[in-house]
Parts: C-alpha cells; sequence; structure tokens
C-alpha cells in the first residue's frame, strides 16, 4: 500500500468511531475474531487499546494485520486503524 492510498484511509477512519476496545486482557482469541468479522463487514475499523492495557498500538496494529491478512493504516497513542479487503459481495466497497 502507498502512501496515497494509506492517506485516503486515514482521511477516511477520522470519521469513524473505535468498533472494538483492546483492554486488560490483550489480544484474545475472541477479540481477533470480532476484530476479523467487523472487518469483513466495514472494510476499515478503528481500534481502541483503554488505558488499563499494556498494550504497544505500533506493535499491536503489526500483530493484527499478519493474523488477519490486513493492512496497516495508521496507529497513534492508543487507536489503530485496520483495512482489509472484503470478499462479501453485499458490502459497500470502499473507493481506493
Amino acid at each position: 500500500m502507498d502512501s496515497k492510498i494509506r492517506a485516503k484511509l486515514r482521511a477516511k477512519a477520522s470519521l469513524l468511531d473505535p468498533v472494538c476496545q483492546i483492554g486488560l486482557d490483550g489480544l484474545t482469541d475472541n477479540v481477533v475474531k470480532t476484530i476479523d468479522n467487523v472487518l469483513e463487514n466495514r472494510e476499515l475499523i478503528k481500534i481502541k487499546i483503554l488505558q488499563n492495557s499494556d498494550c504497544d498500538a505500533k506493535i499491536l496494529i503489526n500483530t493484527l494485520a499478519e493474523r488477519l491478512h490486513a493492512e496497516p493504516v495508521q496507529a497513534i497513542g492508543r487507536v489503530m486503524v485496520l483495512y482489509r479487503y472484503s470478499k462479501k459481495k453485499n458490502v459497500k466497497h470502499i473507493e481506493i
């Protein structure tokens, strides 16, 4: 993914609310499954890491991207943005 596409996705993500939160337990299998399902339905999502979690967003976004075959878009502070093209036909795909 080049910088122009990443910039467009960051701009679209700025309007989004976080759809998932990672807490004290960190990255559990249930959290990964939830994020996977939401990515399949929305393509672009924002994830928040709660204050009580010791997870680092920059490390976590790369781990999630690898496990979910997604693209890391942005990790700032305790907020991450992931993108993955959906294979579903009834999903409104994001124009890149």
